[in-house]
């Protein structure tokens, strides 16, 4: 079954906690030089083939209901 993937990510200018706290956790287990954004990934199993049209689909999904494009960035892809 084919997929397509969507990445939600917080925009640059906004906090990350979650982010922040695993950079802290990395730091005290000896990992040192690294920086942590916290996202969410989506998987959407499509039946058939992904056309055009399906990554419109993804796309105004995206924006409309799984991304809050205040905060937040998004991009769709095709899966592996």
């Amino acid at each position: 079954m084919a997929q397509i993937v969507v990445d939600v990510m917080p925009k640059p200018e906004i906090l990350d906690p979650q982010g922040k706290a695993v950079t802290g956790a990395l730091k005290r287990l000896g990992y040192t030089g690294l920086s942590v954004r916290q996202g969410t990934r989506f998987e959407i199993e499509v039946e058939g083939e992904i056309t055009p049209e399906r990554l419109e689909q993804a796309q105004v999904a995206a924006d409309s209901l799984l991304a809050n494009t205040t905060i937040e960035n998004y991009v769709v892809r095709v899966g592996e």
